[in-house]
């Protein structure tokens, strides 16, 4: 059987089944960034038009866009294995398809993380990275540099047979000896559900994958939706990756419970110690599976009383409010779907989800994407607008001094033309303070970056793990902790030395800024601020992560805690060094907005000095008339008037795209 699952998806996109309100308000905010992205493409267009768009801004301007235009939304779906997460990702997102995309039965359907997005350049595929590779002390994210590592299937999205069989790759599972089981870190002989998991063989059931990476041209994956499917509970706290980067990056956690059986301890420990610690801004609870509470011999008003106590008490043990306790029916909404039936579809409540994730989920990213916008944009704006206000003021002043020169004589001229080209030798004087300054500038540059050295923490990170080894595993005095301590505190030494480089540099560009502006009547500015502080929280909770974790493996075998604590720092290093690769970047744009506005300013002035210089020397040769060179001069002010305008015209039209209510107008 072959079927267009696109045109099937077309057609059935505006079923009244169908989760209408979240693919409108996804597509709402695709068109909101893509028009985003053509109004600032416009304004750079504009910018280059005019010559007023120098390398800093252009980089400014085209890392905006390409920002803009990769955005990402990710939602997590977090649970204990059998709560329904597949199930409800399908009845969601999946269920215009028809049938289950993602497999889902009683028991593990998914066995190791998955991440279903799309990716334009590449073809619809699924890439599977072998459970083999968890014996190295390699993480994911360092994986996803090597595709050669992972097995790629490549879908047929025409073939629904061909493509559900594909998706079954996913969950796929394999017996492995205990000893295997264990190096991988699957396997945990103080756990008694483990040694009862072991078969007379001496094996153990263990996934074939680490990671799944689902490239799939859904409408929403491709407007910028990321979804992760978790493994069980269980996982998360032996995969590092989840805990340190997927999950604290995601934009939304939907924590899956079972309505029947509520909260468990495990459910509690999992969420206090990486869903709901991070405050409770796009985590949901949901109790799914409520159609289990559905009995014929009771009333509609005791089983409405029985899932409202479920949903209180679920927000007791949680600690959230009640509006975030969702209680649906995963399965029975997939069925509504497919079947269009409106009155199951109702009953299942999954509806009530969706417009949550509408009316909270893509409001709260709108105003992340906007508020950043909004800065860069107006920095850019104003540079621009400082350097057209240097023009004009050149040029008034010209102006001033040619329109005192009617009726004068030559030597009056002479004495004006003297005086500017004794203002030229005393800027060309300033300039070798300047070029000094950028001497130092330079030097500082330099240990500010050696500071943040990427290479200087490889070898760090190298030496740790040199002393983790030799550490036997310990957890005493001189032992791990003590050695992650250190670790910890050398990664935060560099980045508060930084700041007090930033620092520095900071009071002598104010200082040179006061000092020109002062002498030569340069405009004034103030170097941009920069803060580290966002580099020292991403450190803390890594730390914090990490001493967690110290608390969670406390029962395990010291081989085993060894074992987890390296994959574990493994994740922290590679994290650390997203930091500062980070902090890199930051810091070589905040460096080049320091020195631009000075150099800028230094170019406008040098060519209004010997512009001006040449209006007088023209005139005093008689080679052009007064008159003649006073009207090109407000002819240039009428232009610069217009530019500067046209650009506040502009930025008008960019805060008009940054803040329109889209939900809103398109609910209307």
């Amino acid at each position: 059987m072959s079927t267009d699952y696109l045109h099937q998806h077309d057609l059935a996109v505006n079923d009244p089944s169908g989760n209408d309100r979240l693919v409108g308000d996804f597509q709402a905010y695709s068109n909101w960034r893509a028009q985003l992205t053509q109004t600032i493409s416009q304004l750079s267009r504009w910018l280059n038009e005019q010559d007023l768009e120098d390398a800093q801004n252009g980089l400014r301007i085209s890392q905006l866009i390409e920002k803009l235009r990769d955005d990402k939304l990710n939602i997590a779906f977090v649970a204990e294995f059998s709560r329904g997460k597949s199930e409800l990702i399908n009845a969601i997102f999946f269920a215009n398809y028809g049938k289950r995309i993602l497999p889902s039965s009683a028991g593990r359907t998914t066995m190791c993380p998955t991440e279903l997005l799309y990716d334009a350049s590449r073809v619809p595929s699924i890439q599977l990275l072998p459970i083999e590779t968890r014996a190295e002390n390699v993480t994911t994210s360092e994986y996803r540099r090597y595709p050669e590592e992972w097995r790629t299937i490549e879908l047929d999205i025409n073939d629904s047979d061909a493509m559900l069989e594909a998706f079954r790759h996913v969950g796929l599972t394999r017996r492995a000896p205990v000893e295997e089981a264990t190096r991988y870190g699957l396997y945990n002989s103080d756990d008694p559900d483990q040694l009862i998991a072991v078969d007379a063989a001496g094996t153990i059931e263990i996934p074939c994958w680490r990671h799944a990476v689902i490239n799939f041209p859904h409408p929403l994956l491709k407007q910028g939706l990321v979804i992760l499917d978790t493994p069980g509970l269980n996982a998360i706290g032996t995969e590092p990756e989840l805990t340190l980067n997927l999950l604290p990056n995601a934009h939304a956690i939907l924590f899956i419970l079972a309505a029947d059986t509520g909260v468990t301890r495990s459910d509690i420990d999992i969420w206090r110690t990486h869903i709901g610690k991070g405050g409770n801004r796009g985590r949901l609870a949901v109790l799914n599976k409520i159609d289990s509470m559905w009995d014929e011999l009771k009333t509609p008003e005791q089983i409405e009383a029985e899932i409202n106590h479920q949903i209180t008490t679920t927000a007791e043990l949680l600690g959230v409010p009640t509006q975030h306790v969702y209680p649906i029916s995963a399965q029975k909404a997939l069925v509504a779907k497919v079947n269009h039936d409106v009155d199951l579809l109702a009953r299942s409540r999954l509806t009530i989800l969706e417009e949550a994730l509408s009316n909270e989920l893509l409001p709260s990213k709108q105003d992340i994407v906007r508020d950043s916008t909004m800065t860069e944009v107006e920095d850019i704006v104003q540079g621009t607008r400082a350097i057209l206000s240097a023009r004009r003021d050149g040029v008034l002043e010209q102006l001033d001094e040619l329109s005192k020169l009617h009726g004068k004589n030559q030597d009056v001229v002479g004495q004006m033309m003297d005086k500017v080209q004794a203002d030229k030798r005393k800027f060309e004087q300033g300039l070798v303070r300047f070029q000094a300054l950028r001497s130092i500038f330079s030097q500082q540059t330099n240990s500010l970056l050696t500071l943040l050295g990427i290479d200087a923490l490889k070898g760090n990170i190298e030496v740790v793990r040199g002393q983790m080894d030799n550490s036997k595993f310990s957890f005493g005095e001189g032992g791990l902790r003590a050695i992650m301590d250190q670790f910890f505190k050398d990664v935060n030494g560099n980045i508060s030395k930084s700041a007090e480089q930033v620092a520095e540099i900071q009071a002598m560009m104010a200082a040179m800024y006061k000092k020109f502006s002062e002498e030569h009547g340069l405009g004034t500015v103030t170097p941009p601020p920069f803060s580290t502080l966002k580099y020292h929280k991403e450190i803390s909770r890594l730390e914090k992560a990490f001493r967690e974790h110290f608390n969670t493996i406390s029962t395990l075998l010291t081989t085993s805690k060894g074992r987890l604590s390296h994959k574990f720092f493994e994740t922290v290093a590679s994290r650390v060094l997203y930091v500062f690769e980070v902090a890199n970047r930051d810091i070589e744009n905040w460096l080049k907005a320091v020195m631009a506005p000075m150099e800028t300013q230094v170019r406008e002035h040098q060519l209004q000095l010997r512009r001006r210089l040449e209006s007088i020397k023209r005139i005093h040769k008689a080679t052009d008339t007064l008159e003649s060179r006073i009207e090109e001069l407000e002819e240039m002010d009428r232009q610069l008037a217009l530019q500067l305008a046209d650009l506040d015209t502009r930025l008008r039209s960019i805060y008009a795209a940054l803040n329109a209510d889209i939900f809103e107008a398109k609910a209307a």
